[in-house]
């Protein structure tokens, strides 16, 4: 962000959704900026601290994939906080809560503790509309700490994919789906405490 501070062009590459596909912009992509009421999960969402990462990761995937997904491929990621006025006031003060970021976020140490990481788990619902208006509803969860004990052992899978099932990937900067795709998944499902599972309607 200070580099962002200095230097205009640099903001302009964190604001373009497209930074990490050289010679390929899509269409417009949403914000994902602000709280609001998302007809298509029908409930509050609220900005997701990893989207502006993710986002690019996945249309570079898209990219290295020759578009599999689409040239006209749309991605936004945000946090479900619930429905009515109960979803609407978190997601209002979790778009204002900025404790994660700038000097005052935590400090190494501070993360969760060693009974937390064990204990925790995600659940995280992935939302496919096409240009008919058909939807695909995968979920997908974890048995750890998304951020230290599923992480860890997601990484291992993927480097022992890597030498065992994606060895002829070329060199690059590549991302897993692109690199890995369904060997990755078929060990993070045996090995990692992952499902995927495609949801009714």
């Amino acid at each position: 962000m200070a580099a962002a501070a200095a230097d205009p062009r640099v903001l302009g590459l964190l604001r373009d959704p497209f930074s990490l596909t050289p010679g390929f912009t899509g269409p417009p992509q949403p914000h994902g900026a602000k709280p609001m009421l998302d007809n298509a999960v029908g409930a509050w969402v609220t900005p997701f601290v990893m989207a502006a990462i993710n986002t690019r990761n996945v249309h570079r995937s898209n990219f290295l994939m020759k578009h599999a997904y689409g040239s006209d491929f749309v991605y936004d990621e945000m946090f479900i906080t619930g429905v009515g006025e109960k979803g609407e006031a978190i997601a209002k003060a979790m778009a204002a809560d900025k404790s994660l970021g700038g000097e005052g976020g935590p400090q190494p140490g501070e993360g969760p503790s060693k009974q937390e990481r064990e204990t925790g788990f995600y659940d995280v619902m992935f939302l496919g509309q096409n240009a008919r208006g058909e939807i695909l509803k995968v979920g997908v969860t974890g048995d750890r700490d998304p951020g230290y004990g599923s992480t860890s052992k997601m990484i291992v899978e993927a480097a022992i994919c890597l030498l065992n099932e994606a060895g002829a990937t070329k060199g690059g900067i590549w991302t897993p789906a692109a690199a890995m795709g369904m060997p990755l998944i078929k060990r993070l499902v045996d090995n990692a405490g992952l499902t995927f599972a495609v949801e009714p309607g």
